[in-house]
Parts: structure tokens; sequence; C-alpha cells
């Protein structure tokens, strides 16, 4: 009996030896033995964002956290503007999302979200470059204008009329889907309708985003063994990414075969998407089908998310502060009166977001709303669409607030924008 209580006290004094040596120096939440500090997170994962910031923010503005043991999941947390500058602009080339980073995220191939060094630079070149496009910017004013008037008005006006409830974020979800869709790859899934119909490669991407979530939330060990199994989220991953890739390819397909067609000189001058811009500039003839699907794929995710979100989170604003809606009604007004030099423009009593003509205001003219690009911005700072940024250092470095890491995790919060 001796024997086995001094196998069961060693064990424990081992355990309590193991926690004291991986205890934070400066912990953020309660570091429980074997689970560390997860339970806390499990419970407050629907409102995860606002837990982290009032978390972060109570230490101020930076501390650790420590997974599971034996998880690899031990983070530095931040929202100090000073940390965040010096990561992102002093000392850039240290900090990388890093081979970890890139398996969470492995859908996105080698694109853009997941890309370092000097891939990531070329990459940034050509988006840059792509967006200078005259033909590409004409597509865009094009199709968001025609989906606006055929599609949103349409149907805001219809629930008006049958005095129906509408789910705001998924209008704008579907709206900003089919539009980064069009302008993407030049292809309307047609999510956005009056019945909103369950759209397969819609949601596949949703599938695949959520996937990605939940990679976060479990040990690295967990999902890779649900996957080689094939089971849980692991296996909704695993197909999301199946429909997503015959669905892109298939695409690429047939506009390859579509340029085949096509001269030099209608491929220059009528207004094109990103992929047949991608494809016929840059080299696009050396780019092979993987390279323009992880391109297509990164721009269509982060376009998607994070065009809703902003919308979302805006108009959500406005209806708290009806000073400020009220002040960007009155720009609308101002800037496309009747009469003006354009020989259009809209009533008093007619809704501003339209002209007389019947047409939505395009880029150029929209420009001139200041006050309106103030509130976008200011919602911006208030709800960033992308509230975290994860990067691991390649070499310890210390940080303006004192703390060292090999690892960070900096969540740009709303608090960090003040």
């Amino acid at each position: 009996m001796l024997f086995y209580a001094t196998i069961i006290a060693s064990f424990l004094c081992s355990l309590y030896l193991f926690h004291r040596r991986r205890s934070s120096k400066h912990p953020l939440l309660r570091d429980y033995p074997i689970l560390g500090m997860l339970p806390p997170v499990l419970f407050n994962l629907w409102r995860v964002h606002d837990f982290f910031t009032e978390v972060v923010t109570k230490h101020g503005g930076t501390g650790e956290f420590k997974g599971p043991w034996f998880a690899d999941m031990n983070y530095l947390v931040t929202c100090d503007s000073l940390n965040v500058q010096h990561m992102l602009c002093k000392n850039f080339d240290n900090y990388v999302k890093g081979h970890d980073f890139r398996d969470i995220f492995e859908p996105f191939g080698d694109g853009f979200v997941t890309a370092d060094y000097e891939t990531w630079k070329y990459i940034r070149t050509i988006l840059h470059s792509l967006m200078k496009q005259p033909r590409l910017k004409a597509f865009f004013d094009q199709t968001v204008q025609k989906k606006i008037l055929t599609s949103l008005l349409p149907i805001l006006d219809h629930a008006e009329q049958h005095g129906r409830v509408v789910d705001l974020q998924d209008l704008l979800l579907r709206f900003t889907f089919d539009n980064i869709f069009l302008t993407t790859v030049g292809h309307d899934p047609k999510c956005l309708s009056i019945d909103f119909p369950v759209v397969a490669v819609e949601k596949a991407f949703r599938v695949s985003e959520k996937s990605i979530f939940y990679r976060h939330t479990v040990p690295y060990t967990v999902w890779k063994f649900q996957k080689w199994l094939q089971i849980g989220q692991e296996k909704k991953m695993t197909e999301a990414c199946r429909t997503i890739d015959k669905f892109i390819y298939s695409l690429i397909e047939s506009k390859r075969e579509e340029l085949s067609k096509c001269t030099e000189e209608e491929m220059n001058e009528a207004p094109s998407d990103m992929l047949t811009v991608l494809m016929t500039e840059h080299g696009g003839s050396e780019h092979d089908d993987k390279f323009v699907r992880d391109f297509a794929f990164n721009f269509l995710v982060a376009g998607r998310g994070s065009m809703a979100s902003t919308l979302t989170w805006f108009f959500w604003l406005l209806i708290k502060h009806p000073i400020v809606e009220a002040k960007i009604l009155q720009e609308i007004r101002d800037n496309f009166k009747k009469n003006d030099d354009r020989g259009h423009g809209f009533d008093e009593e007619q809704d501003p977001s339209q002209s007389v003509s019947g047409e939505v205001s395009g880029m150029e003219e929209v420009k001139k709303l200041v006050y309106l690009h103030a509130a976008l911005c200011e919602s911006l700072r208030l709800f960033p669409p992308l509230p975290i940024q994860r990067k691991q250092a390649v070499k310890a470095d210390t940080l303006p607030s004192g703390h060292i890491d090999q690892e960070l995790v900096w969540e740009r919060s709303r608090l960090f924008f003040k």
C-alpha cells in the first residue's frame, strides 16, 4: 500500500513541478493543471474577440496564454500599438506566418494569405498592378451596380412590401459573395435572391472558414488525427475543399478555353474580371492552374468575409447613431442633387442611393462622399473585419513592452485603435 502511495505522491509532485516550470510571468488567465488556460476560452467562445479584448486590456495590453499541456498552444497576446508597430513595420522581416499557420490555413494553398518573404512580395506586386488596370476597375463598377439594381434593392423592396424580417448579415454575406465571385472569376453563383437559396459552393466556403476556426481552438495533434481518420470537422473540411476546388478548376479551364479564342485587342480593351486580367497579364500563361486557383481562392475568401463584416457593423452602428445617418443622407443629397452638372440626381423624398435615371452611383462619384468615407473608416476602427493576426518570430526578440517570446499573436481589437 505504501508503495502505491509513494508512486501517486511522486506523480503528483512531478505534475506540480511541471506546472510551476511552465507558469507564465505575465499570465492572461488562470493556468489550470493539464488543461492550461483553455477552459475560460471555451466558456467564452461565443464572444471570443470581446473576451480577449477585455482580458488583454486588464493586463496592460500584453500577456501570455498557455494551452493544454503538451498541446503546443502557447502564445503571447498583445493589443499594444507599439508592439504591433514593431512587428509589422520596424522589424517586419523577423515576423512571419510560419509553417504552423500554413498548416491551419491549408485550403489557401500558396496564396497571399499564407505567403511569406519573396512569394508574398511577388503576389502583392501582382495584386497592386491588377488593381490599377482600367478594364478591371470598369468591370468592378459595372458588376456592383448591376447586382445592387437587379438583386439587392428588389429584395429589400420585397421585404418591405411583405413585412418580412431579413437577416442583414446573411443578406450582405450573399451580396458580397456574389460580387466577389463575379469580379474575381466572372461567374455569378446567384446566392442573393428572394428565396435565399442554398448554393453548394457558398456553403462549402462557410464550412471551410468554420473548420479553420475550429483548428485554432483544439491542439494541433487533435485536428491532425481527425484529418487522418477523416472524422468530425476535418471530414467536412475535406468535402468542402473538394467542392470548392472542383468549381474553381472548372472555371479556370473554361476561362483558358475562352481566352484562346479571343484576339489580343479584345482581351486588352473589354472590361474583364480579375481572373481574366491575371491570365492575360503578368506572364499569365506561365502561371499553372494551381497558382491561379490559390490566387482566386485567397481573394474570394478575403473579399467575402471582410466586406460583409464591415457593412454589417456599419449599418448596425447607423441604427445606434441616427445623427450620423442623417448627416450621411444629407451629404448624398448635397452631392447628387437635382439639376447637377451630369443632368441627373434625385428628389428630396427619393431614396438617395438611387438617381432619377435609376442608376446606382459609381466609384468615381462616391469619392465625393467624404463623411460617408469617414463613417466607414470609423466602423473599421471599432469592428475590424480581421480582428486577429498570428505571427511567429524568426529570431528571439524583445518587444517595446519588454516581453520576449518566439511566437506571437496580436489582437487588432477595437481597443488597439483607441
